[in-house]
């Protein structure tokens, strides 16, 4: 398996800019954004000279429309992701969001060597396998450490970081403060202990701290039942499950030692998959950066755990489909290429590749019980250390600079639905900085800025520039779309009633499953369950459905469109109901009620 892989005019006009020097690059206008400037910033493949060869770097820099108080770096995730292609500055609503989340400063991002237009490394078997066990997966980063080449022991943390500096440099810029989003916050913190003089505040949204990732994923299946059960808190899961976190546990044991296998139908036809605990692991992992995905898996996973597997083997498909990227949006190869020399293995970093899986066996033995929670030790194989084995010498260990961390002012943020940058992270973080501040958000998952609902941790973040009293705490996020109920399963013809029943679960299923493969970057119109198609709209707000079925013989037909800006989202729209097994009929939908005329009767219900 790959790896998983927004006012106080008085304060602004008090607010002193850090003093630039003049930029020693050539900035050219660029994007829309007007004043958004561009630039390439050229750096050395190897600062060690051993290695001839240079890299460009794309960079971007927006100033403020309001008094000026310094550049703040815009840094992304993956490792993968390119920062100026990520943060997207040339979109002015983009632009708009972050000056008014971030006022006063000089927005700069750049792609990191090897993402966007930075000398992009693409791996294309290792970027478009959808799914694979981890041994394919490491023959895989294998073949694509050959494709970088000699280069690939260049794209460590550590060279990300210094590469920050460089365009600190280039651009003439003093003290710089760092926004860093998930692994951008370990290359803000790896920049912080390289160059603690130049640092002038850190905001970490989802953050991995410089020890991390943990080469067997303990810290993130450890507090997978915590972010599990947060998830259903205040009846969000009723009508689901009683038991999401035990659920899971005892499906994912059990794939695991015996690995399932089944079709699924597709627009194309059918598609064979198999699955394992690692697969069940990987979809909890998903559903802090997909609201569609966390509304599914409950109710799939309770299915699963009494026998029935359709539904999950389904949701397995569509996550798959709907997380593949392009490689100039996340590649995998560059993923890879950090990741195998940042790592924190239990070999040293030229044990060869052939003597690793005895050493990777004795470390997991040698870990204590409980290690994994409720999971067995085989959920070591989340880690990176299965995917990097066969990395070439040099594998690991890379260092950071030495420190120690600045005394700066740092706000945290976290979602209490993140899986894989779990809040105990962020604890562990905010611990070594005097100066900080943790507001953790419920009802968000991965990436807080980015998907919170309620707009309270952005107003804070703003606050906190703007050196205003800023609350530790927000209130639950709405989620984006209901929670599906249990999966029907059903015999024989249906009454009216049955059947209006039938019609509100697919609905409600039909909506979340609209949100799942909304977040694609291919245009997917997904199968039903049990026959038919989904097909959203052109426009992102609205879905058609044809023949749509979640229990054989039970189909539904029509289309639904947004009502409303309240959350959970609304839809509303008249549908025809048809089967085998269907009391056929009409059906008009609101955002909270069904009524319909079935079988002649006519009859309602709530959604």
């Amino acid at each position: 398996m790959a790896p998983r892989l927004l006012f106080a005019f008085s304060v602004v006009l008090a607010a002193v800019a850090t003093p630039q020097a003049r930029a020693a690059v050539t900035l050219a206008p660029c994007g829309k954004t007007p004043g958004l400037e561009c630039a390439q910033v050229q750096v050395p493949l190897d600062r060690s000279g051993a290695t001839p060869g240079t890299l460009k770097l794309h960079v971007e820099m927006l100033p403020p429309t309001t008094m000026p108080r310094g550049a703040i770096f815009l840094i992304a995730g993956g490792p993968g992701q390119g920062s100026a292609h990520s943060f997207h500055l040339g979109s002015p609503g983009n632009a708009s969001f972050l000056r008014a989340m971030l006022p006063g400063y000089t927005l700069v991002a750049f792609d990191n060597r090897g993402t966007g237009a930075s000398g992009l490394l693409d791996c294309p078997r290792l970027q478009t396998t959808l799914t694979v066990t981890v041994e394919k997966a490491a023959e895989l980063a294998r073949a694509c450490a050959s494709i970088i080449g000699v280069r690939r022991q260049f794209y460590a943390t550590r060279d990300h970081a210094e590469d920050t500096e460089a365009v600190r440099q280039a651009l003439g810029l003093g003290k710089i403060a760092l926004y860093g989003v998930s692994y951008g916050t370990k290359l803000a913190l790896a920049y912080a202990l390289a160059h603690p003089d130049h640092v002038e505040r850190l905001l970490l949204d989802s953050i991995v701290p410089a020890n991390l990732p943990d080469p067997f994923a303990r810290n993130v299946v450890s507090e997978m039942p915590r972010a599990l059960a947060a998830f259903c808190a205040g009846g969000r899961c009723r009508g689901a499950t009683a038991n999401f976190p035990g659920d899971v546990a005892v499906v994912a044991d059990r794939l695991e030692a015996h690995p399932i296998r089944g079709t699924v139908l597709t627009g194309a036809g059918v598609k064979r998959l198999r699955m394992t605990g690692e697969d069940v692991l990987g979809l909890v992992i998903d559903t802090d950066i997909n609201a569609g995905l966390a509304a599914e898996l409950p109710a799939a996973v309770r299915a699963a755990r009494g026998g029935y597997t359709r539904p999950l083997l389904r949701l397995f498909l569509l996550d798959l489909r709907s997380s593949s990227f392009p490689a100039k949006d996340l590649s995998v190869g560059l993923n890879a290429a950090t990741n195998c020399a940042d790592g924190q293995f239990p070999w040293t970093p030229t044990t060869p590749a052939a003597d690793r899986p005895a050493i990777l066996d004795a470390a997991i033995a040698a870990l204590p019980s409980g290690s994994f929670g409720p999971f067995g030790s085989w959920a070591a194989r989340l880690g990176n250390a299965f995917f990097c084995k066969l990395w070439p010498s040099p594998a690991g260990r890379t260092p950071l600079g030495p420190g120690p961390l600045p005394d700066v002012p740092v706000l945290a943020l976290s979602g209490g639905l993140d899986v894989r940058t779990p809040t105990a992270n962020a604890v562990a973080v905010v611990r070594q900085f005097p100066q900080s501040l943790l507001i953790v958000v419920p009802g968000v998952g991965h990436d807080v800025l980015d998907n919170d609902l309620s707009f309270c941790s952005q107003r804070e973040v703003r606050y906190w520039i703007l050196g205003l009293v800023v609350r530790p705490s927000c209130p639950r996020t709405p989620a984006l779309v209901k929670t599906v109920a249990a999966f029907p399963r059903i015999r024989g013809r249906q009454t009216p009633r049955s059947t209006l029943a039938l019609a509100a679960k697919t609905v409600r299923e039909a909506i979340a499953t609209w949100a799942l493969t909304g977040t694609s970057s291919v245009k997917l119109a997904p199968a039903g369950l049990y026959g038919g198609k989904l097909v959203p709209s052109k426009t992102g707000v609205g879905l058609s459905l044809v023949r749509y079925s979640i229990a054989p013989g039970v189909g539904v037909t029509g289309k639904l469109k947004r009502a409303g800006t309240a959350f959970p989202l609304g839809f509303k729209g008249t549908l025809r109901v048809s089967g085998a097994a269907a009391a056929a009929g009409t059906v008009r939908v609101t955002p909270t009620t069904l009524t319909a005329v079935l079988g002649g009767r006519r009859l309602s219900s709530g959604l």
